[in-house]
C-alpha cells in the first residue's frame, strides 16, 4: 500500500476493486438511510408530542368522552323504560292468568266434576294472591 496526501490507496488486484466498490457503495446507503430514518423519527416525535398537547387531540378526546356520555345516558334511559315495559307485562299476565283462573272456577261451579281439570289452573298451581286467604 503507498500513501498519497495521508490516504491510503491500495495496490493489488484490480478485479478486486469493483467488488470493494459496490461493498462500499452499499454501506454508505444504509448508513444514509439510517441517518434519514433518525432524522425522520425525531421530526415524528416532536410532530406527536405536538399533537398530543394540541387543540385538535383535546378536542378528539372530549369528543370521545361526550359520545361516550351519551351512551351511558341513553342505555340509563333505556334499563328504565324497559323496567317500566316489563312491569307493565308482567301485571298484564297476571291479570290474564287470574281472569282465567276465576272464569274457570266459574265452569266449575256451574258444572261440577264434569268439568276436565286443565293442568296449570289447579289450586295448588296457581301463586297465592295473599296470605290468610283460606280456601273452601
Amino acid at each position: 500500500m503507498a500513501r498519497r496526501y495521508g490516504q491510503i490507496i491500495p495496490r493489488g488486484e484490480p478485479r478486486c476493486a469493483i467488488p470493494v466498490a459496490i461493498a462500499l457503495r452499499q454501506s454508505l446507503i444504509e448508513i444514509a438511510s439510517v441517518r434519514q430514518t433518525n432524522l425522520g423519527q425525531s421530526t415524528k416525535m416532536g410532530m406527536v408530542y405536538e399533537y398530543l398537547t394540541g387543540p385538535r387531540f383535546r378536542a378528539h378526546v372530549e369528543s370521545i368522552v361526550e359520545k361516550f356520555a351519551e351512551m351511558e345516558q341513553d342505555l340509563a334511559r333505556e334499563r328504565k323504560t324497559m323496567i317500566r315495559l316489563w312491569a307493565k307485562r308482567e301485571e298484564q299476565i297476571r291479570g290474564v292468568i287470574e281472569s282465567t283462573a276465576g272464569m274457570y272456577g266459574d265452569l266449575q261451579g256451574i258444572a261440577g266434576k264434569g268439568l276436565n281439570e286443565i293442568e296449570g289452573l289447579q289450586v295448588s298451581m296457581l301463586p297465592s294472591g295473599g296470605e290468610g286467604e283460606s280456601s273452601s
